[in-house]
């Protein structure tokens, strides 16, 4: 079936609430709310203050902070101002956040106190009252900066197989082209109704922090941000503001069932529990589904299609679907999704192979990276998921393994090469492999194995050590073995699922 693109600038979609519902709340934070009007006023404010700062269209505008109202802020600022945001995953350590500013040639940084030590040598604004004072000293008649909608607004950071963090390219179409197509298919459970409530409490840093933000201003919703996951908060904010709607990864879903106070939490209200960026174990699914009694969907998608392109919907989240619940879902209205060999051939249904995806939404490529853009991005538009699926009759999606050696650990994303390189320096240790293995809290943990140097002595806390000083403290490893030798192919490469295969003995998916 063809869809009519509907899709808009978010500088468009915001301009739209502002006249619609003046008044009404758009955003709170804390005790802080912002309305629709003024939330369109700051946004042309922050447009007119990053012209002033002499940024031109195009230029990269970094953020690294948590979530707050003020990130909300600058992103429709920034879009306005047919800018992109480079948003920064505030865990990342300073030398992986400095390889971010210079490899996106920000031209700005907008930094909140806390990480207002990061080195950068262009012009810098605090997110506290200095960003204030800076946003509401511009003007707020608004200059047509000439955006359309396949304009890049978003560069979001995402590492590779080398350990090189690459920058995704997403456009206003992107982020907007699905809304209209979902309420064309009368899909209720993906597009709350403009006016309902949704709770931001993703990282600002990922597609599902930054892409909850700017789906709730172009889809007229009230956003209630948390400036991180605390799930006793989430809980109080649910019954207190009776949100409708929230997102989150598996390893959060279970901080909240866990936490004390979801034994007697009110979640009458709640009209939605989507979640994603990793697999879910199916008792922790159904163990969400009877306790808070809401509508759930499974969320699976990427940075590189602006998130979803493959959905459980709630009708497969109910007694006798157990084997759908294993499943990812089907592709959404718009967007297809195919099974290809090693070969590029589509395979049959039941068979395993590369997924593959078809969607408005996907990048138009990776910044300054057009061999990397060209290996997982076809002429046609088929982008390369790296994940290893089968797909069945009904056309349903099962995620078995990643053909890429990435390692989800409570929805953030780790890739092996990285971890090996911050490693590889210790002086006692001759050889390292870096894999996946399962978590009962995360899903999967990162598990370093080490070979140490001959006539050396190494242990696990100095491994783990070593590396914390050049890595994020989620990409470390939570355990360390050590082992004689690593298993490798005739041409030198490390054979991971044989090291792999121990820890995942017995389990039905290469996944958790």
């Amino acid at each position: 079936m063809e869809y009519e693109d509907k899709s808009r600038t978010f500088g468009e979609g915001l301009a739209h609430w502002a006249r619609e519902n003046p008044e009404g709340i758009a955003l709170r934070f804390g005790e802080r709310t912002t309305d629709w009007k003024t939330y369109d006023r700051h946004a042309t404010q922050i447009a007119n203050g990053l012209a002033a700062m002499g940024l031109k269209k195009g230029d990269r505008v970094a953020y690294l902070g948590k979530n707050s109202d003020r990130a909300a802020e600058l992103a429709l600022g920034v879009g306005r101002a047919g800018m992109v945001l480079v948003p920064i995953i505030w865990r990342l350590a300073p030398a992986e956040i400095e390889f971010i500013l210079k490899d996106a040639a920000a031209a700005a940084l907008f930094v909140e106190p806390l990480f207002a030590d990061q080195a950068f040598d262009g012009p810098r604004v605090t997110m506290d009252e200095s960003f204030d004072a800076w946003r509401d000293g511009q003007s707020d008649t608004f200059h047509d900066s000439g955006v359309t909608r396949d304009d890049v607004f978003l560069q979001l950071y995402t590492s590779g197989t080398t350990g090189m963090p690459k920058g995704v390219m997403l456009t206003h179409r992107n982020g907007t082209v699905m809304r209209p197509i979902m309420e064309t298919s009368n899909i209720g459970w993906y597009t709350s109704q403009p006016g309902d409530s949704l709770i931001h409490a993703m990282p600002f840093g990922h597609i599902a922090g930054v892409g909850s933000a700017t789906g709730a201003a172009n889809g007229g919703q009230e956003l209630i941000i948390h400036s991180e996951f605390d799930p006793g908060l989430l809980i109080r904010d649910l019954q207190r503001y009776r949100a409708k709607w929230v997102f989150l990864v598996p390893a959060a879903m279970a901080m909240m069932l866990d936490h004390p106070e979801a034994k007697d939490a009110d979640f009458s209200a709640l009209e939605g529990m989507a979640y994603g960026a990793s697999p879910i174990p199916l008792d922790l699914l159904q163990r969400g589904v009877d306790r808070i009694g809401c509508d759930f969907a499974q969320m699976y998608g990427m940075t590189e299609t602006y998130g979803t392109v493959v959905s459980l919907p709630p009708e497969d989240h109910a007694p006798g679907r157990e084997k759908q619940m294993r499943s990812a879902g089907k592709a959404l209205p718009g967007i297809q999704i195919r099974i290809v060999d090693a070969e590029g051939n589509v395979l049959a249904p039941g068979a395993i192979g590369e997924v593959e995806v078809l969607s408005p939404t996907t990048m138009v490529g990776y910044w300054n990276r057009p061999e990397e853009t060209a290996r997982c991005l076809s002429p046609d538009g088929w982008l390369r998921t790296g994940d290893a699926g089968i797909m069945d009759e009904d056309g349903y999606l099962y995620i078995q393994d990643r053909i890429k050696d990435m390692i989800i650990t409570g929805g953030e994303n780790v890739y092996p090469a990285e971890v090996e390189s911050a490693i590889y320096g210790h002086p006692d240790i001759a050889d390292v492999a870096v894999i996946g293995v399962p978590d009962e809290k995360w899903g999967e943990a990162v598990k370093a194995v080490v070979v140490p140097r001959a006539g050396k002595q190494v242990d696990a806390e100095s491994v783990i050590a070593w590396s914390r000083e050049k890595i994020a403290g989620f990409k470390c490893p939570k355990s360390v073995d050590f082992i004689d030798a690593l298993p490798r192919n005739p041409s030198g490469k490390i054979l991971r699922r044989q090291l792999r295969a121990p820890y995942w003995e017995g389990r039905e998916r290469q996944v958790n």
